[in-house]
């Protein structure tokens, strides 16, 4: 979608704050209206349905909780972000519970807004596209491209895990394609007609990630006015997909580990347990074993989770697959790649995998054979050989690296990454 199509509705009592954030919007071509009430911008709404709302979270009269559910009975799939005074963080996580997709506090960095705008927008077209391939594909469509030894492997072993009802570790770094295997596993066995819930491990804090997880009773915390089922019960006859498993905080690890264990869990606020049925997958781009070591990850988690177990090899490995994958994107976005810019990519190292490649193929439609020069790949003389460093280090210097190359778009940054905004945020203050 073109920028100067995506509406922004910027709502503040402020008149100072929506004006700052409407002119930087408009300046990257978004196309911006703002209102200083949130009674006001909900009729705004109502006549021109917004693509993504930013609200302050505090105002007189109708405020963000407000904003937040009268844009969600709208439409429940409008990204709404919350903005907040450094005080209020407990409010702001409430406002996370009932739907809203991310919060920042005041003062803020702009360039931190427009990421969050960004990436919203993404993940919204993610969901609709998800959306639309479920309803238009067969139960057990193979979605996975490639034919070459490792894939062929792949596969068989989908084939295999398919016929065992227990969980399922996927391996492999990120943009290698986990997600897909979690779903051909889950429409390919016998648990298809029952949901196929996903959530990433990394996107909510611990507090917030127990109550998605395994739900909280009315009154559990402040501002919990509703019960909340969690994903777990919403998964119920189904199967769970956990992605980025090994971020998972320390004091979840030893709760899923009962779930696993006992098949039960036992909502926030509440002394009762109830029984779930529930196929569990997860995945992860980090070692577990150093993990375990490191004392960051349960062992006996981990042995748990990993009763079957599918590597997924980097695209660098799977240089054979890598024309088939791009025509296949290239018919997604209705593109025609030239002979030359596919030996182009063939030659490429991919540190984002299947990933980047796909976002090259979407940027050949705009940019044709610059595609590949907005694309950070492997720096000019960067040759770990050539001066020995910590992981850490290596990992800092290609940060710094792709971030530079990408004029400092986070977003795309963290795509080529193979990494979400919030973990490369997490490491940018590491660094």
């Amino acid at each position: 979608m073109r920028r100067d199509r995506i509406r922004v509705l910027v709502i503040d009592d402020h008149e100072e704050m929506v004006e700052l954030l409407a002119d930087q919007l408009r300046d990257l071509a978004y196309d911006v209206e703002v209102s200083t009430d949130g009674a006001t911008a909900l009729k705004l709404a109502e006549r021109r349905l917004p693509d993504v709302v930013i609200t302050d979270l505090r105002m007189r009269g109708t405020d963000g909780f407000d904003v937040l559910a009268g844009i969600k009975k709208l439409d429940p799939t409008v990204p709404v972000l919350i903005m907040t005074a450094f005080g209020a963080v407990d409010t702001a996580v409430e406002a996370i519970r009932l739907g809203a997709s991310h919060y920042f506090t005041k003062p803020f960095k702009l360039d931190e807004v427009v990421l969050w705008v960004e990436r919203a927008l993404e993940d919204r077209t993610l969901r609709d596209e998800n959306r639309r391939l479920r309803a238009v594909a067969p139960v057990g469509s193979d979605v996975l491209v490639g034919n070459g030894p490792a894939m062929s492997k792949v596969k068989e072993l989908i084939r295999r895990v398919t016929q065992a009802d227990v969980p399922v570790l996927v391996r492999g770094e990120s943009g290698t394609g986990k997600e897909i295997v979690a779903r051909l596993i889950h429409d390919s066995g016998a648990r298809a007609k029952k949901p196929f819930v996903a959530i990433n491990c990394t996107s909510l804090p611990a507090e917030l990630l127990e109550s998605e997880l395994f739900g909280h009773t009315r009154g559990a915390f402040t501002g919990a006015a509703n019960a909340r089922r969690g994903l777990f019960v919403e998964a119920d006859g189904g199967t769970l997909f956990l992605d980025e498993i090994g971020d998972m905080p320390p004091e979840l690890q030893s709760k899923l580990l009962r779930v696993l264990q006992e098949r039960e869990i036992r909502p926030v606020g509440s002394d009762v347990t109830r029984s779930v049925d529930v196929r569990v997958i997860a995945a992860t781009h980090q070692p577990l074993e150093v993990r375990v070591k490191e004392g960051r990850f349960r062992q006996d988690l981990m042995f748990r989770l990993d009763v079957l177990s599918i590597m997924l090899p980097p695209l660098r490995e799977r240089r054979e697959d890598i024309a088939g994958l791009a025509e296949h994107f290239a018919k997604k976005f209705d593109v025609e790649l030239t002979p030359g810019f596919l030996k182009t990519l063939e030659r490429q190292e991919w540190p984002g995998n299947v990933r980047e490649l796909e976002n090259v193929v979407q940027r050949f439609r705009f940019l044709g054979e610059e595609a590949l020069s907005s694309s950070p790949g492997t720096p000019d003389g960067f040759d770990f050989r050539s001066e020995l460093k910590t992981l850490r280090e290596m990992e800092s210097e290609y940060i710094r690296y792709v971030l530079e190359r990408c004029q400092g778009n986070k977003t795309r940054a963290a795509e080529i990454l193979g990494i979400d905004a919030s973990t490369l945020h997490r490491r940018e203050k590491s660094m």
